[in-house]
Formats: structure tokens, C-alpha cells, sequence
């Protein structure tokens, strides 16, 4: 392994400016037979709009040049590009114990620093200064508590201070609140939880996840909507938030 980063340096360092131009031609024609056959169409679209998905794929080139896709290891990094960039996928969710087979669109998050995948049909991304929020398509009646999951991330705060905040600042706002958790599902993460009113319908509940952006700050990632829709809006974020991840 040792003698095949040595191969890489070397190869890296031997193109010039011109010549990752290239290489991100050839990269693009080795994924488009290797992993987007299906969505040809899908795919030239998310490139004209996705401005991570060059920038990682300039950065990978010298190094799938010589991984070839008969390799465990050329095969192992060819699924995780796969994984993170295939413009759509279906996802199986359970929705008040049903499973059910939803097609979701990959997005770019804020300064193209994490991705997510989105319910189109139910959800759209919108895309703010400080953070995007994720809300219902289509609003929903007055008589309904707030719908959303909003995206913030804080690069100089450490996820340990943004949970004891978050714990004072949801005591104050929520009737009840749960004991914060350490969780590995939906999110790798801590987890708050708080509920107002009680057992009614409308009663408005929050979860907060609080990541590790792994470069000294925090990804803090807030679900908002209401006890009756715990099993419809609440597993759907849920889902959505498996396919959340940090673009390093």
C-alpha cells in the first residue's frame, strides 16, 4: 500500500495544469460506463448544476487512472462516488408501518459543503445566508403547526457547546424535553428531542441533531412538525436524513 500512494504522488504530480483537463474528460467518460448508463439523461443535467461533483472529480482523477475497476480497491472507490453522486435513487422508508418506495434527487447544501437527498414530489430545498430549510411543496393550512428541517452549520463551534446551548434554549421553549443521546441513525451525531402540549395532534415537536463537521465546528440539523405527523413528515426526514453527508 505504501509503494502504491508513492505511485500516486508520482503520477499526480507528473500532470500539468492542461492535462487535468484531460483527465477530467476521461473521468467522466469512465463513470458515465461504469456507473450512470441508466440515467444518461439525469446525469447531464445534475452536472450543469452541481458544482461539487468537478471539483472532487479533478481532485480524483490521477487516482482512478490507476485504480482500474477490477480491483477491490478500484471497486471500493468507484461505489463511493457512486454512492454520493448518482443524480437519483429510490429509497425504501417505512410510513406508519408500510414500506414504501420513494424516488429521491440528490442537492447540493450550502457552499456545496454537505449533499442530501430530497423527496421532490413532498419536499422542496430552499436555500438561505445562514442555513437552507427544507419544507413542504406545497404550504400547508394555518391550523397546521410549522413542517421543516432546517441545515446550519457552525465552523468554529464544537458540537459539545452547540448541545448545551440547544439544551437551555429548548427547555425554555418546550414543555417537555428528553436527555440528550449519542446516536449513529439517521446521523452520527448527538440527538435532542422536545415536545409542547402534550398528547394533542397539533402538538409541536423538534429534533435536533448535532454533528461533527470534522474540521472544529458542527453541522446542527433541526426538525420541525407536529405529534399527528410523527409517522408521516417525521419518518420521511428521517429518511431524507440517512442521506445526509459531509462533503470533505
Amino acid at each position: 500500500m505504501d509503494h502504491m500512494d508513492e505511485r500516486i504522488k508520482k503520477e499526480i504530480l507528473k500532470h500539468t495544469e492542461d492535462s487535468i483537463d484531460q483527465l477530467k474528460d476521461e473521468i467522466w467518460s469512465h463513470l458515465d460506463q461504469e456507473l450512470f448508463q441508466e440515467k444518461s439523461r439525469k446525469r447531464i443535467k445534475m452536472r450543469k448544476k452541481s458544482k461539487v461533483i468537478p471539483f472532487i472529480i479533478t481532485a480524483a482523477a490521477a487516482v482512478m487512472i490507476l485504480f482500474t475497476t477490477q480491483t477491490d480497491t478500484g471497486m471500493a472507490f468507484i461505489k463511493q462516488i457512486k454512492d454520493i453522486f448518482v443524480p437519483e435513487k429510490e429509497i425504501i422508508q417505512s410510513i406508519e408501518g408500510t414500506e414504501e418506495p420513494t424516488d429521491v434527487v440528490l442537492q447540493e447544501g450550502k457552499d456545496a459543503e454537505y449533499v442530501i437527498y430530497i423527496d421532490e414530489e413532498r419536499y422542496k430545498l430552499i436555500k438561505g445566508e445562514d442555513s437552507d430549510i427544507i419544507t413542504t411543496k406545497e404550504p400547508l393550512e394555518e391550523r397546521y403547526p410549522e413542517v421543516s428541517m432546517t441545515i446550519e452549520q457552525f465552523k468554529n463551534i464544537t458540537p459539545e457547546d452547540i448541545v448545551a446551548s440547544k439544551e437551555t434554549e429548548l427547555a425554555s421553549e418546550y414543555s417537555k424535553v428528553t436527555a440528550t443521546e449519542s446516536v449513529s441513525d439517521p446521523v452520527e451525531g448527538f440527538k435532542l428531542h422536545a415536545i409542547d402540549g402534550g398528547t394533542e395532534w397539533d402538538s409541536p415537536v423538534t429534533n435536533v441533531y448535532v454533528i461533527d463537521n470534522k474540521n472544529g465546528g458542527s453541522f446542527v440539523i433541526t426538525e420541525k412538525y407536529f405529534l399527528e405527523a410523527a409517522e408521516g413528515h417525521g419518518a420521511r426526514f428521517y429518511a431524507m436524513l440517512q442521506e445526509f453527508k459531509i462533503v470533505e
